[in-house]
């Protein structure tokens, strides 16, 4: 598994509900936007990846919550990818506050789709190595 990559995120408050925490979809927003800003990072720009027909998809997202989140809160939003054999790819997200209290753990199965035949690509981690101007960020 490569090392986990982090950003941080301020909660807003139009993302909480009526019982005033984070809303629970949006805990999915910001694993979203971690895991593009480590592809971008690793040189993997959706630019980089549409010039070479293809493109990232999630196939299983799996949240724990562990602790609310209110708006105003600074959290670090952490992503490490792990490579395995086969068409798709583990990654492991963390939802952590500022006082070190983990609020959410995010577990994710990926692959990488071919855009024109609509169909997964049979090594992911090949694509995103030879793309990559990074490796070492996504733990190849």
């Amino acid at each position: 598994m490569s090392e986990p990559f982090s950003v941080r995120v301020t909660v807003r408050g139009y993302e909480t509900d009526v019982q005033g925490h984070l809303n629970q979809a949006v805990y999915l927003n910001y694993a979203e936007h971690a895991r593009w800003e480590l592809l971008h990072e690793a040189g993997l720009t959706q630019a980089v990846l549409a010039a070479r027909g293809v493109g990232p998809v999630v196939l299983e997202t799996t949240i724990r919550y562990r602790r609310e989140l209110l708006a105003g809160e600074e959290v670090e939003v952490t992503c490490a990818f792990s490579w395995g054999t086969g068409k798709t790819f583990r990654v492991e997200q963390t939802i952590t506050k500022a006082d070190g209290t983990v609020s959410a753990e995010i577990t994710g199965v990926g692959g990488v789709l071919d855009l024109e035949r609509r169909k997964l690509l049979p090594s992911p981690q090949a694509v995103f190595g030879e793309l990559a101007e990074k490796p070492e960020l996504l733990g190849l």
